[in-house]
């Protein structure tokens, strides 16, 4: 558990702080002790200011496990579907979940809308890439969700992979099952400004093929190229083992060569 935990307060923001509060402050003692919980690369999470976090999704207890490996508060997109049930009616937007109709249009735009305030303000937003759990295990190909959300705010994203979330909770169950261990890895961030020049349609679609290539090497997941939906069945066989492509390496600035005066030359 990280012990420097930091709970960031915004009540501009969806979510209740006195209730947020309260919930990071019982539960991660709680998972700590029932779970063997690894978390890599977490000094990749900037201790201030926006980012945006993209796990891979293949268990509910994912938006667990991800939130507890950071250091600090996190504001999150979720399926609208929680709001139809009255278990989670209430708790789910008081912690600060941002409701999303998957069918798109207007209520899209709107949950968008907020993710980019979210952000503006200088706290962390996740959002799950493939834009629903995968039920094959595979890694499905990413949304584009994320990379505009980059290049709107200006924020870095940081690719996480999980493993071991589904040995707590398989698809389809409510019991979590204790005593197992679940690893969190959390990768170097990644710009948009990376992947082609403002005003290129192109940059969205290969920063986040980007993003794939590196959640699945944190993840250890057989990417395919299809997107995750109701014809992703458990244990499916991929359909091809093609990989997206790799991430540019990110360019350093040259050191300038100096006289023997000391000056710039």
């Amino acid at each position: 558990m990280t012990s420097d935990f930091r709970f960031e307060s915004d009540a501009e923001l969806p979510g209740s702080d006195l209730l947020g509060r309260l919930a990071y402050t019982v539960a991660r003692p709680v998972i700590a002790r029932l779970w063997d919980v690894k978390i890599e690369g977490i000094e990749h999470v900037p201790r201030r200011g926006p980012a945006i976090v993209t796990p891979n999704h293949l268990s509910f207890c994912d938006s667990i496990f991800v939130p507890y490996a950071l250091p600090r508060r996190t504001w999150a997109i979720g399926k609208g579907e929680y709001l139809d049930s009255w278990k989670t009616r209430y708790i789910f937007p008081a912690l600060g979940m941002i409701p999303v109709d998957r069918s798109g249009g207007d209520a899209a735009a709107r949950a968008l809308e907020t993710a980019a305030e979210v952000l503006k303000r200088d706290h962390l937003f996740m959002i799950y890439p493939e834009g629903t759990r995968s039920r094959s295990t595979n890694l499905h190909k990413g949304r584009t969700g994320a990379a505009r959300l980059a290049e709107r705010c200006n924020a870095p994203i940081l690719p996480v992979g999980h493993v071991g979330t589904l040995d707590v909770q398989p698809p389809d169950t409510f019991k979590m099952k204790v005593n197992l261990p679940v690893t969190v890895r959390i990768g170097e961030p990644m710009w948009i400004d990376d992947f082609g020049e403002p005003g290129d349609p192109r940059r969205m679609r290969r920063m986040t093929d980007a993003l794939m290539f590196r959640i699945g090497q944190l993840s250890e997941q057989t990417y395919v190229d299809t997107y995750a939906g109701s014809s992703d069945t458990p244990l499916q066989k991929p359909p091809t083992l093609t990989r997206p492509t790799p991430p540019p390496a990110r360019k350093k600035a040259k050191s300038p060569v100096l006289s023997a005066a000391g000056e710039p030359r």
